[in-house]
């Protein structure tokens, strides 16, 4: 593949939407730790009641004479986080079709990482927690893409471009673990009837995409009718948001070569105006377009709504001493702090070993060492897979300490590793990344 320079406009389309992505993610981190240590604090103040009052209230909606009832912390987990999902579904879409997972040689070395980071952790927890509690064994598989990102960014230039866009192709294969892991494995028991009815809305969106259509409302329709229909199957709600991401376009409606720039630029009438509008709107594709719109409020709201509903646990001398000789606990640290990097580096060596894949720029021990730690940082989908693993209290609440403390002690490691790197050039850029090419091969042995 032809090099092209870092200021074209075809790398520039590329970049843009990688980089507000890193810093839409990187500026959630802050909000969604504050968000685990309010709750914390709220839970174990002399105001706890009102902590757990306010998340197991109840709501329902009647559409049809159909009636859903849930209790908050629900709403959130089930529906709420399903627009977190659709994001991750338009974000695994963008990087499939023309991101740095769109060719063979740039996606092989994140997702020979990712399988090592997820095989890895549930080994090490089966071995130590296996049996009775053996279901939580996909807890600490996942990566927090948001805390992780988060950590790089405190390191500054002292990690290569190269390690920010291998760490967040890692992160989404992750994802689609994850997602995958969520589908198969803690699925109830399926009412099939809805589950036809589920199948059948994904055919009308995807017919609907290819007529044409572009109006919000129909697929927000679509949407929720996708939402209520898996939730009644019995298959996990949020699964209608990465199914409804990845039927997404990620074409433009029109070719922007082919743009008129004069009549792009008048704004002379609201007649006019509102024709510019729909050019621009149709000059971007709808992943990229519902990205930018829906990004900045999973990353601002709902998923510090979810960790603010989520992690309240209650800390107590028992408690503590409860999760300290519970083999979940440390089953699920194990996995995140030490079995998270080595599974990363080990697989990634592998990977440049055999010739399948390149190292990325900068790919040093220590740099390496601290993007594996770095991703061993689980939280927001570690705390999701929890509540679907396991339904005792008891054990939700060791498994949640044992998130925290986890995510704690990862974002530590890689962040004292990364800030004693010295920093990298300064005119480092992540062309390659931009251009989905496999950054320039650097000895990983």
């Amino acid at each position: 593949m032809e090099d092209e320079s870092i200021g074209s406009p075809s790398t520039t389309r590329n970049l843009r939407p990688l980089r507000d992505f890193l810093a839409t993610e990187s500026g959630s981190g802050v909000l969604l730790a504050a968000s685990a240590v309010t709750a914390l604090a709220w839970a174990n103040s002399p105001w706890s009641r009102s902590y757990v009052d306010l998340w197991s209230s109840s709501a329902s909606v009647s559409v049809a004479g159909h009636t859903l009832e849930l209790d908050l912390q629900h709403w959130i987990n089930d529906g709420l986080m399903a627009i977190f999902f659709l994001v991750v579904g338009l974000e695994i879409k963008r990087e499939l079709a023309s991101g740095h997972l769109s060719t063979r040689k740039a996606a092989l070395l994140p997702v020979a990482a990712a399988i090592g980071g997820m095989v890895m952790p549930a080994l090490i927890y089966l071995a130590i927690a296996g049996g009775t509690a053996a279901q939580g064994w996909a807890i600490p598989m996942a990566t927090d893409i948001a805390l992780a990102v988060g950590v790089v960014a405190v390191a500054g230039s002292r990690v290569k471009p190269s390690l920010r866009v291998f760490l967040l192709g890692l992160a989404i294969v992750d994802d689609i673990g994850a997602i995958i892991i969520i589908a198969v494995f803690y699925t109830d028991d399926v009412t099939w009837s809805w589950l036809a009815t589920a199948a059948a809305v994904l055919f009308a969106t995807a017919a609907a995409h290819r007529m044409g259509v572009r109006r919000a409302t129909v697929f927000v329709v679509l949407g929720v009718a996708l939402w209520l229909s898996l939730h009644e199957a019995g298959v996990h709600a949020t699964l209608a948001g990465v199914a409804l991401g990845l039927l997404a376009p990620s074409r433009p409606h029109l070719t922007p070569e082919f743009i008129d720039a004069d009549e792009l630029a008048d704004v002379s009438s609201v007649k006019a105006a509102q024709a510019t509008t729909e050019i621009a709107r149709a000059s971007v594709s709808d992943v990229e377009w519902l990205q930018h719109v829906l990004h900045p409020w999973t990353s601002y709201l709902i998923v510090p709504l979810f960790a603010l509903a989520n992690t309240g646990i209650e800390i107590s001398s028992t408690g503590l001493g409860d999760a300290a000789r519970s083999p979940i606990t440390w089953a699920i640290i194990a996995g995140l702090v030490i079995g998270k990097p080595l599974g990363i580096i080990v697989s990634s060596r592998l990977a440049v070993r055999a010739g399948i894949a390149a190292a990325p720029e900068g790919a040093a021990g220590r740099q390496m060492l601290g993007i594996g730690s770095a991703a061993g940082i689980g939280f927001t989908v570690a705390l999701f897979i929890t509540e679907l693993a396991f339904d005792d209290p008891a054990r939700q609440a060791d498994a949640k300490l044992a998130v925290l403390v986890a995510s704690v002690m990862a974002a530590v490691v890689a962040a004292v590793l990364l800030l004693t790197e010295n920093p990298a050039p300064e005119n480092a850029a992540p062309e390659n990344a931009a251009k989905g090419d496999a950054p320039r091969s650097t000895p990983l042995r």
